[in-house]
């Protein structure tokens, strides 16, 4: 599988943490030259440095992905200085915790603007190196993506954004040769948490609900890469998600009831 990904161009997105880190190293142990785009630029600076003693060459862009002329400065770097990209990796995020009447409306906004409009923004710039290359996008998308996540009804609104859009693209661009990929996640251990908005629009206190074991960043790296290979449509990780996932589809109203029983705690916070 190592050469798939050899002197490919791969832009990730939230790349200097969790997920997007992950798949990075993973891609860059594969042969693959990385443009890792991020808001914090901290980050960048540290992750760039640790690449290049590896050999690995990197770009390491600061991205805010709310920002479209941002977004579409930093993929168009990316072209100049490699000259295509062979697969863009949606992956920049962020969540939210809280009950819809208690959440102020700025907080969906942020939301949409982070997960919905960061990827519209970046794919909308690469599309064309994208067809030219018959690449891949990847879109990290959650389980809320697909079915309803209680306490977090903006999360769900961008995911399900995301999923309407992205498998619609795909329509669009299979004759051309892209392909276009959906990653659920499920419970993976990252920061996505400690970075959760509240009702209020500050970072969220109270603690956040979990079902079964997380997974690594570094697994679901793995696990995203072979999909990529695969060229699978969808791609749900972790026992709980996968569970999740079939569920959802075979019964929407029991998942809705387990789900609701799971999360209640959080209905007063």
């Amino acid at each position: 599988m190592s050469d798939k990904f050899k002197n490919k161009i791969a832009v990730i997105t939230g790349g200097a943490s969790g997920i997007g880190l992950a798949f990075c190293w993973e891609l860059a142990n594969k042969g693959a030259k990385i443009a890792m785009l991020d808001f914090d630029k901290t980050a960048l600076e540290i992750q760039k440095e640790r690449f290049s003693e590896k050999g690995f060459q990197i770009l390491a862009i600061a991205c805010d992905v709310t920002c479209e002329d941002t977004c579409k400065s930093s993929i168009n770097k990316v072209i100049n200085a490699y000259g295509q990209i062979d697969i863009l990796f949606n992956n920049a995020g962020i969540t939210q915790r809280g009950l819809f009447e208690k959440t102020e409306i700025d907080v969906y906004k942020k939301v949409m603007d982070v997960n919905f409009f960061g990827s519209l923004y970046c794919t909308k710039t690469a599309i064309e190196s994208l067809i030219k290359t018959k690449g891949v996008i990847v879109v990290n998308e959650s389980i809320a993506g697909i079915a309803p996540l209680l306490g977090r009804t903006g999360y769900s609104a961008s995911k399900h954004a995301l999923h309407g859009m992205f498998t619609s693209l795909r329509c669009e661009l299979r004759h051309k040769g892209v392909h276009v990929m959906i990653v659920c996640p499920g419970f993976i251990k990252t920061n996505l948490q400690t970075r959760a908005l509240g009702s209020d629009g500050n970072i969220a206190l109270h603690e956040q609900t979990k079902i079964g074991k997380e997974d690594t960043p570094e697994n679901a790296a793995r696990q995203i890469a072979k999909g990529v290979i695969k060229r699978k449509q969808i791609l749900v990780l972790t026992l709980t998600g996968k569970i999740g996932y079939i569920l959802s589809r075979l019964s929407p109203l029991l998942y809705e009831l387990i789900m609701t029983n799971k999360f209640k705690k959080e209905l007063h916070k």
